[in-house]
C-alpha cells in the first residue's frame, strides 16, 4: 500500500517552479512524498499533516530560544526543522491523494508558514543573547536582518500571486520544470539550508559564519527580486 501510494504520487507530481532551489526539489519533496504516503495510509487529513509539520517546527524554534547551544541540541534542532519542512511538503500531496485541497487548508498552510518564518530568526536572536555572557552585540543584528528579509520575501511572493490571480496572470510559482542548474544556482536561498545550518548551533562562531552568509544571500535575493517583481506589477496595469 505504501509503495503503491508513493509511486502514484511520483507519477502525479507536478513540475517544480522554475525558481525552486535544489534542496526543496530533490530532497524535501521526496521526503514529503514519503510522509504523504504514510499519512494517507493512516487516514490523516491535510490539515492534520500541517499541524504535524507545525509541531516539529515550533518545538525546534522553542529549543533555539530556550535550550543551551550544545552540539546535541543543534543536531536535534536541525532534525526537527528538516522533518517539519518535509511534513510541510506532505500536506499538499495528501490533499491531491484525497481529491484536492480546500481554501481552509491553504490558509492554514500559509498561516503556519508565516508564523514559522517570522519567529524562527527571532528565536535565534533570543538564543544568541542568552548564550552570550556579555549580551552579545552587533551579532544580534544578523537574525533581525534575516527575519526582515525572510518575512518580506514570503509576504511579497504571496502578494504577487494574489495580484497576478486578480489580473488573470500566471502565478509567481508557475510550474515550469526548472533545470538542475537553475535549482543549484538558487540553492543558497533554500529554507532547507536554514534548517541544516543549525547542525553548527553548538559552535556559535561557526554557526554565525554560516548563518550570516545565508542572511547576506537572503537580503541580496530580496533586493534583486523586489526590483523584478515591481516591474512585473507594472505590467499588470490595465489588465484584468
Amino acid at each position: 500500500m505504501l509503495v503503491e501510494t508513493y509511486r502514484s504520487l511520483e507519477r502525479a507530481q507536478k513540475g517544480h517552479a522554475r525558481g525552486a532551489p535544489a534542496y526543496s526539489v530533490y530532497v524535501n519533496r521526496r521526503l514529503g512524498r514519503l510522509f504523504a504516503s504514510l499519512a494517507y495510509g493512516l487516514g490523516l487529513t491535510p490539515n492534520q499533516v500541517s499541524l504535524i509539520s507545525a509541531a516539529h517546527t515550533f518545538l525546534a524554534i522553542g529549543l533555539i530560544a530556550l535550550a543551551p547551544p550544545t552540539v546535541w541540541i543543534g543536531l536535534v534542532i536541525a532534525l526537527l526543522l528538516v522533518l517539519g519542512y518535509a511534513w510541510d511538503s506532505a500536506d499538499g500531496q495528501v490533499a491531491r491523494l484525497r481529491g484536492g485541497g480546500s481554501p481552509q487548508g491553504e490558509w492554514l498552510d500559509h498561516f503556519i508558514d508565516t508564523l514559522k518564518i517570522s519567529s524562527l530568526h527571532l528565536a535565534v536572536l533570543v538564543g544568541l543573547y542568552r548564550a552570550s555572557p556579555d549580551g552579545a552585540g552587533w551579532q544580534l543584528l544578523i537574525p533581525l536582518l534575516f527575519s526582515v528579509a525572510a518575512t518580506a520575501t514570503f509576504t511579497a511572493m504571496l502578494l504577487n500571486d494574489l495580484l497576478k490571480g486578480k489580473h488573470a496572470q500566471a502565478s509567481t510559482h508557475e510550474r515550469g520544470g526548472g533545470t538542475l542548474g537553475r535549482s543549484l544556482l538558487v540553492l543558497p536561498t533554500d529554507f532547507g539550508l536554514v534548517c541544516l545550518v543549525f547542525v553548527l548551533w553548538g559552535w556559535p562562531s561557526v554557526f554565525l559564519a554560516g548563518y550570516g552568509l545565508l542572511t547576506a544571500v537572503a537580503v541580496a535575493f530580496l533586493a534583486l527580486a523586489a526590483r523584478k517583481w515591481f516591474r512585473e506589477m507594472g505590467s499588470l496595469r490595465g489588465s484584468g
